[in-house]
């Protein structure tokens, strides 16, 4: 082994380690009961199906609030993970539990796009973040459920990304 290198082991626990910190930071996400499957440097969002997410039980159809709130975190989720990326393959984050307090982005704008109804089953989201500078970020996600070219839904946001660490120093 190379000098200075970890283990596979190390770092996917260390990875792994470091969102569940990020997550378990939100309550929102507990309630919904989103979960994230992380390979390598990609996350997707998963929305175990639950009655209470449930909108319209005549059709039956989520909840357009819980759609959107979805696509929101799986976006606030994803510009996080992507500022923290470098801390943790540095190192610099290890496993601790519970995560430093990280200051998370703050939505300016995030507008949804219905597509269809989401119906009582799993659903899926995945991040793209188009641009992201010191100030702002613009994320575009979508969201599918049995077949991920058959989207229910996608939104695309404007977030004002937090101060980096040497900014707060100033």
């Amino acid at each position: 082994m190379k000098p200075g290198a970890e283990p596979v082991q190390v770092v996917k626990q260390r990875r792994d380690a470091a969102l569940r910190s990020l997550v378990s930071g939100l309550p929102y996400v507990s309630f919904l009961g989103i979960q994230f499957d992380r390979r390598g440097d990609e996350l997707t969002a998963i929305l175990p199906f639950s009655e209470k997410l449930i909108g319209n039980p005549t059709i039956p159809a989520l909840h357009g609030g819980v759609t959107a709130a979805f696509l929101e975190v799986a976006a606030i989720i994803e510009l996080s993970w992507a500022s923290l990326w470098e801390e943790i393959e540095s190192g610099r984050v290890q496993a601790i539990d519970p995560m430093p307090v990280i200051r998370l982005p703050k939505t300016i704008d995030f507008t949804v796009d219905y597509l269809r109804s989401g119906v009582p089953r799993d659903a899926y989201a995945r991040a793209r973040i188009n641009r992201s500078g010191r100030r702002f970020a613009s994320v575009h996600v979508e969201a599918w459920q049995d077949n991920r070219s058959r989207l229910f839904a996608q939104g695309t946001g404007h977030f004002l990304m937090p101060p980096g660490p040497d900014e707060l120093a100033e």
